[in-house]
């Protein structure tokens, strides 16, 4: 899923400041997972900013409302009216929820209330680890279902490199906890499974560029019509 943090809350006052009434917009889907996004989170950034305003002349409102998924047309034009009067909307979604909803009301302004970190998988409660950074190009068949772009510190296609050590990382020290070295997780799993030969393989360099030929990527299944 998609995990965004919160903007440090100077940042999004100073944002919203000129405007005078504001509808905060949270997200039911995956930063509501990160706790950022959800229905007490949008309640919270409301609470937050109208006692930021408490005192500003002229008054500053601010509203809440949530959607189901940001990210898609049909969820925000058919259910969703803005209130009469709302001049700015904060969204408290990712960056290509806040994008859709700006080419949804495109008369008014669309604010980002959350960083969008990276894309994650939910491994305690609480704990989510970023395991996928959408390169388009996947090897997970051949690393046993570990990606080494998301999960090794350097990207190495063809690891581990020297830093490795019992297993973890070398940024370990700098982070302040253990991170796991994810080509010494890929030998385990590639033990466990049969494959060490696959290790053997060697990957050639990434073409880097989206989709391979520049520019945004666009997927479009079959028989549905873009909006």
């Amino acid at each position: 899923m998609i995990v965004g943090e919160n903007k440090p809350i100077e940042e999004i006052i100073a944002s919203v400041n000129e405007y005078h009434n504001v509808l905060v917009v949270g997200c039911q889907t995956c930063v509501a997972v990160s706790l950022t996004g959800g229905d007490r989170a949008a309640r919270s950034m409301t609470e937050a900013l109208t006692h930021a305003f408490k005192d500003s002349k002229p008054l500053h409102l601010f509203e809440t409302s949530m959607l189901e998924r940001q990210c898609e047309r049909d969820w925000i034009e058919p259910f969703f009216d803005l209130p009469e009067g709302i001049d700015a909307i904060l969204s408290l979604a990712c960056g290509a929820g806040v994008q859709t909803m700006a080419d949804a009301f495109k008369g008014i302004p669309v604010l980002p209330a959350l960083n969008t970190t990276f894309m994650g998988a939910l491994d305690q409660p609480g704990i989510l680890n970023e395991k996928c950074v959408g390169c388009g190009d996947c090897l997970l068949a051949l690393t046993g279902g570990i990606c080494p772009i998301a999960r090794c510190a350097k990207r190495l296609l063809n690891g581990p490199c020297g830093g490795s050590s019992n297993g973890l990382c070398e940024i370990s020290i700098s982070m302040g906890r253990e991170v796991e070295c994810a080509w010494h997780l890929i030998v385990e799993r590639l033990k466990a499974l049969g494959k060490l030969d696959n290790y053997e393989k060697i990957s050639e360099l990434k073409n880097w560029s989206p989709g391979g030929s520049g520019g945004p990527r666009q997927l479009i299944h079959p028989g549905e019509t873009p909006f």
